[in-house]
């Protein structure tokens, strides 16, 4: 059967499963709750009133979304740097999407799309002209000008592309946009609609009473559709792999494992008063001011879970927590890679972090698109970016340090516990007392360089 207007191409749905959880991931613990059984599976003879308060009590540790935050934001804490970029375009960078965001703050966007779900895009659009402008001037005088667009992950639906003697072109592109429109005199309603592009001309298409049907159509001024693909670990045009994805199943065995535990604690908490030796005729008033009398050869016993098993599951707790500190923190570090004679010469061509791959990549896409701006500009060459990439690390250990000292300084993990990851990476002795030594330090005063600061 043929693919419809609004239907994903095979690549897209290969990957559609991952994403559903990273985004039931990085919308906390309400979307891992409402997710329900897909991610916390009811136990056997589990009853439903108790698997729906067990889930109603489930809270989820935030490991990927934390990671993706620290890893997505590592490139981004210096400025976007620009290098031979025409007037013309570099006039555009402090709004480049054309709503008030500068080039920086979107890449930013762009790149963590990049990074928690390996997938994305570019567009690079400009104000529509057509039988409104004639002239330059005309242009200028409407605020026309190339604009960027980000699509995320869910919006793009499928692709075709021939070989030519450059490589792959992009010959068809479809894209799923909300837009807003006036409804009646003071209200607005969301209409859901299908950007299709192909090289020279686009087609808006919208569902209404016979499915989706042509809503409108144009033509551009360039031979190409000025379309990026954002791709982490590609395995073809438009497929990839998301870089946290190992993380993103762990962090679901968190959940997991996380309401067992909390089941269990609340089971040991529970004393059970058992009686034995009664009949049904026996009446028996228990309170917590009085003493109980039994009849003869009755006894009464208190049974409650053991503590043991508490400390089981506290540990596996502890180890997948560093499981998923290890996970995330290999981006991180550096892998000796295959060095051609050119190469040779450079030793940081050779030694690259995956986070500093995948930088590179991002750069060559924005590359890409201050071409397609400068195209519409008819200004010749688009110049180029630099991101920050000086992060690389070179053992798993250091890399998960630094990943620990930037959770700690954002907030997401406690000094003790922070203190304890540096022991067990052999970074600070293990006779440090961590409670002690925060105390020792608040007691010092302002850390050296902050005093007299704002």
């Amino acid at each position: 059967m043929a693919t419809q207007v609004n239907q994903v191409d095979a690549p897209i749905a290969r990957m559609q499963a991952d994403w559903a959880v990273i985004d039931a991931l990085l919308g906390g613990t309400p979307a891992m709750r409402k997710a329900g059984k897909k991610y916390l599976p009811q136990q056997p003879r589990e009853s439903n009133e108790d698997y729906e308060y067990r889930l109603s009590t489930s809270t989820l540790f935030p490991a990927f979304e934390r990671t993706l935050a620290v890893m997505a934001g590592k490139p981004f804490s210096k400025e976007v740097t620009p290098s031979d970029v025409p007037q013309p375009v570099l006039g555009l960078l402090p709004s480049i999407d054309d709503k008030g965001s500068s080039l920086h703050t979107f890449a930013f966007r762009a790149f963590r799309e990049m990074v928690s779900h390996g997938f994305g895009g570019i567009l690079v659009d400009h104000t529509k002209t057509e039988g409104q402008a004639v002239t330059v001037a005309d242009t200028k005088r409407m605020g026309a000008r190339p604009y960027w667009v980000h699509y995320k992950h869910n919006q793009i639906l499928g692709a075709r592309f021939t070989q030519s003697a450059n490589g792959q072109r992009l010959v068809l592109l479809r894209l799923l946009e909300t837009v807003e429109e006036e409804d009646g005199d003071y209200g607005s309603q969301e209409v859901q609609q299908v950007r299709v592009l192909r090289p020279g001309t686009w087609e808006i298409h919208r569902n209404g009473k016979d499915g989706w049907v042509l809503h409108d159509s144009g033509t551009t001024t360039l031979e190409r559709i000025p379309f990026v693909f954002l791709v982490a670990n590609p395995v073809g045009p438009m497929e990839g792999r998301p870089p946290l994805k190992d993380l993103a199943y762990l962090n679901v065995k968190h959940w997991q494992q996380q309401s067992d535990q909390d089941e269990s604690a609340r089971f040991c908490r529970k004393r059970l008063l058992v009686f034995t030796g009664l009949t049904s005729q026996d009446e028996i008033t228990v309170a917590s001011d009085m003493a109980v009398r039994l009849p003869k050869d009755a006894d009464a016993k208190i049974v409650e879970g053991s503590a043991e098993s508490i400390e089981v599951g506290r540990s596996e707790l502890e180890a997948l927590e560093q499981q998923m500190i290890q996970t995330g923190a290999e981006l991180l570090v550096a892998k000796p890679g295959q060095r051609t004679a050119t190469e040779a010469s450079n030793d940081a061509e050779a030694n690259k972090s995956s986070l500093q791959s995948l930088v590179e990549d991002f750069e060559d896409a924005l590359d890409q698109c201050l071409q397609f701006s400068a195209d519409w500009l008819k200004v010749g060459e688009g110049g180029s970016v630099s991101l920050f990439k000086d992060f690389g690390a070179a053992t798993l250990s250091d890399a998960s340090a630094q990943l620990v000292f930037n959770m700690v300084g954002a907030g997401w993990l406690s000094k003790v516990t922070g203190i304890k990851e540096m022991q067990r990476r052999g970074t600070l002795d293990p006779a440090v007392d961590p409670e002690q030594e925060i105390a020792a330090a608040e007691a010092e005063g302002p850390a050296l360089g902050t005093i007299g600061g704002e």
